[in-house]
């Protein structure tokens, strides 16, 4: 009879299993050795949509299901949000109103757009938006009225400053006071307010506001949707800023530009009364990403992205873009609003309702690219999040700015650039609004 040692034999079982695993795990096709963005394909492999993402924004099941808190029987007061700037600050401004109103138990009075010049500007909120269709859809979230009581309605609600207003106890404890000693105030909101503090039932009538309760009025929409139509498709909205007022907002400096555009950022510096920065400060300043992309910028990018020439482009920008060769030389297929609509439409239209257009456009457009991260780019970016719709990218001006003054050139600098703006794709960074959306990993 032959007798086996069953210790030596466990041994080597171990040990062989052991050097398994180990070789499993440092193995190249073994998933988990590799970082999986290093893994994405390289410049002119595929397009940047055809890479595959690791996670992407949805809108929170907490907003979408509706647990909300019942509405008091009685409010505090009335809030009316007076909103500032273009088309897209005020929509923020007023989403954000909103939210404040229903964290302070007031009711909602249609807001105030402002009336300016320098934006071309006389339409208000019932010009842009279908007031009807957004008293629907807020009902539950937050009360909004059309009409003011008689004693109230002939006088001016009181202004409350909320410039240094962050968050829920802030404002309940600076501007409830004024809302129950007045029941009538106007308020704009700050820029720098903690929307995280609030209340689930407050984020979810800011939330419901933005991204549900919103529809242009139907004869913009109408306007809107024959545009879109004319639109051959695909097609790449891109949101393009080198105005002369933006590139003056930028205190940035270009060389190469054309008089005509050298003449039109003069005159826009004078009325701005911002000097360009000079010397080391601007070399920082650009690095920083301050600084806009020119349309030959964008244009470069674009083919470091592997973008065809034909692909067709709505340009999706205001009047007076500059040194726009530098784009259509290399993509012919560009489409505009002015290309597009009668002169009459055109001509007719202000600052708001041609920004209306753009946005309805871009968040139904195939795809979609920002050379800013501007109000209309955070508005866009999030509703196309909330349409499912993620072929969403902003071109990285700082990503350009460093890679260039590396000395980077023609095809490391693409190279370099389809890598910077792959990982930021990949990843699925400043595609949503966090207040509104949640993470999602694929």
């Amino acid at each position: 009879m032959v007798v086996f040692s069953v210790k030596p034999l466990f041994t080597i079982f171990v040990v062989s299993l052991t050097l398994l695993v180990v070789l499993t795990l440092l193995s190249p096709r073994n998933p988990f050795s590799q970082n999986p963005i290093s893994q994405q394909p390289s410049l002119g492999e595929v397009d940047i949509w055809s890479v595959r993402r690791l996670m992407e924004w949805r809108p929170c099941k907490w907003w979408l299901q509706g647990h909300l808190t019942a509405l008091p029987l009685e409010t505090n007061g009335y809030i009316r949000v007076d909103c500032y700037g273009g088309l897209n600050q005020m929509r923020r401004d007023f989403c954000d109103g909103v939210g404040i109103a229903r964290l302070l138990n007031a009711s909602l009075v249609l807001p105030k757009f402002e009336v300016a010049s320098y934006w071309n500007e006389t339409s208000g909120f019932a010009d842009v938006y279908d007031v009807d269709y957004f008293m629907q859809h807020m009902n539950g979230f937050v009360k909004v009225v059309k009409t003011l009581p008689p004693e109230i309605a002939t006088k001016e609600p009181v202004q409350v400053d909320c410039s240094k207003r962050k968050g829920q106890f802030d404002y309940v404890e600076s501007v409830l006071p004024s809302l129950l000693k007045h029941k009538y105030i106007s308020i704009t909101p700050a820029m720098s307010q903690r929307r995280d503090r609030y209340p689930l039932h407050a984020k979810a009538a800011l939330c419901q506001a933005c991204y549900k309760a919103l529809r242009l009025a139907k004869p913009l929409e109408t306007k809107a949707s024959k545009l879109l139509d004319a639109i051959p498709k695909p097609f790449l909205s891109l949101h393009l800023r080198f105005e002369p007022d933006m590139v003056a907002y930028s205190q940035c400096q270009y060389t190469g530009l054309s008089p005509a555009s050298i003449k039109a950022v003069e005159a826009a510096v004078a009325l701005v009364e911002r000097k360009p920065w000079t010397g080391e400060l601007a070399r920082i300043w650009r690095q920083r990403g301050k600084c806009p992309l020119t349309p030959n910028e964008t244009a470069l990018i674009l083919q470091s992205l592997s973008i065809p020439p034909t692909t067709n482009i709505y340009l999706a920008a205001g009047d007076g873009l500059m040194e726009i060769e530098g784009l259509t030389d290399i993509y012919t297929n560009i489409f505009t609003k002015s290309s597009l609509l009668n002169e009459e439409d055109f001509t007719s239209m202000h600052g708001n309702t041609k920004a209306a257009l753009d946005y309805y456009i871009s968040i139904n457009s195939d795809s979609y690219m920002a050379t800013y991260f501007g109000n209309m780019d955070k508005m866009v970016a999030a509703m196309r999040a909330f349409k499912g719709l993620y072929k969403t990218l902003f071109l990285s001006r700082r990503g350009f700015a460093e890679l260039t003054s590396q000395g980077l050139r023609g095809k490391e600098l693409m190279q370099a650039l389809w890598k910077v703006h792959r990982d930021e794709f990949v990843a699925g960074r400043g595609s949503a609004l966090p207040e509104c959306f949640c993470e999602f990993k694929l």
